[in-house]
């Protein structure tokens, strides 16, 4: 027997695909990043008005914590999607970030590609409200 063969496989729970908890966790974790850019599109901004402006922008929808945002705004700084600039405020260290060219195409990218998805989601909710009124059933 193999040493593959004798290692048990790692027993997992399975998402609760019934839970509207789990499928706004999936939404928001997509969704963050575009927001970012989103608000990094009005004006340079520092990590915690980036988390406020995303709040505000998403109603709510994403509220990016500083255990979120700083990773991805690292990313972006990596990939060339935003600069960054040190300054000191009140004593502390602060930095701002700007959407770089390359930033606002991939803003412009992300825009388009969840423009698509929305008008698919709105005809796939007209399909299957077509079809619970024609058979008389609830949804799906």
């Amino acid at each position: 027997m193999t040493q593959a063969a004798r290692v048990a496989p790692i027993s997992r729970t399975a998402p609760d695909y019934t839970s509207r908890a789990y499928w706004a966790g999936t939404i928001k974790m997509s969704l963050s990043k575009f927001f970012i850019l989103r608000s990094l599109h009005d004006r340079p901004m520092h990590g915690y008005d980036i988390a406020r402006a995303v709040e505000m922008i998403s109603n709510g929808c994403c509220s990016p914590t500083e255990g979120t945002i700083y990773p991805v705004l690292k990313e972006f700084e990596e990939g060339g999607y935003v600069t960054s600039e040190a300054e000191v405020v009140q004593g502390r260290q602060r930095k701002t970030y700007t959407l770089t060219t390359k930033g606002r195409d991939a803003f412009r990218v992300g825009l388009e590609a969840w423009m698509d998805v929305t008008r698919t989601l709105i005809e796939t909710d007209q399909q299957i409200t077509q079809i619970t009124k024609r058979e008389g059933t609830g949804c799906c």
